[in-house]
């Protein structure tokens, strides 16, 4: 209801946008680095990042931080509340931020769009990692040898593979390894059976995100994977390596 008439930002109360001007204003304006903050509160919040101030400590284990918002979130990994639940698949979040993140799996609202090619995103981060297939930026550097890496994940799993260095989180079902506590809690839920995710264009129901949006793809008209020799699209990867080995080995016997 209330637009900023320096940057056309939209706010639903009056005094949300008399926050945000104050960033125009320069009112509560760093020091330091020249940020501009809403109020005096996000200013001096703003201003432990330069001093390393963290007044905020865990009575359990003894973590400090910056702000008290942080540490309640911080204090539900002890007491395992997750207080935010999804009306859709009954999944519970202890980040509020987390749940209106999960949302997107079953609104399919994608807001971020790679600059690039165009390709949309339901996290900035899932951009921001995307991007760097374009730029070939690869910001994780191994400390054993030379190799570099686009994600922190793959790094963690260069380092067990080839150095030893880490711990496998092992399924105590199938004894399955793997490099990532997530990797695991996902593998869980196909024993368990537990299907959480719908399909918000037809009934069928997911054990895991991966699994639900490797589907989804079935619905989309959008084909990112491309054949290097006859330039064919297709909608899934698994798709174009099939037709890639065809593609190759008829193009082989054409050249003999």
């Amino acid at each position: 209801m209330y637009s900023c008439t320096r940057c056309g930002k939209k706010f639903s109360s009056r005094n949300g946008l008399w926050g945000h001007m104050n960033i125009h204003t320069g009112k509560y304006k760093c020091p330091e680095c020249g940020k501009c903050c809403c109020s005096s509160n996000d200013l001096a919040v703003h201003r432990r990042s330069h001093s390393g101030e963290k007044p905020f400590e865990c009575t359990v284990c003894s973590t400090r931080f910056t702000r008290s918002d942080h540490l309640v979130r911080h204090s539900r990994i002890h007491s395992g509340e997750k207080p935010y639940k999804c009306h859709v698949c009954e999944n519970t979040f202890s980040v509020s931020s987390h749940l209106h993140t999960h949302m997107r799996v079953h609104t399919g609202d994608k807001p971020y769009d790679c600059p690039y090619c165009g390709k949309l995103f339901k996290t900035n981060s899932e951009l921001t990692i995307h991007v760097r297939s374009h730029t070939g930026a690869k910001p994780y550097s191994c400390r054993h040898c030379s190799q570099h890496f686009r994600r922190l994940d793959q790094l963690k799993r260069h380092l067990l593979k080839a150095h030893n260095e880490g711990t496998w989180f092992t399924c105590n079902i199938c004894q399955k390894k793997f490099t990532m506590s997530n990797e695991l809690k996902q593998h869980l839920l196909r024993h368990e059976g537990v299907k959480l995710y719908v399909c918000n264009q037809c009934p069928k129901r997911f054990c895991t995100v991966q699994d639900l949006k490797s589907h989804q793809l079935v619905h989309s008209s959008y084909k990112q994977f491309c054949c290097g020799f006859c330039g064919k699209y297709f909608n899934h990867k698994r798709y174009v390596v099939r037709h890639f080995k065809r593609c190759s080995t008829n193009l082989r016997v054409i050249n003999v």
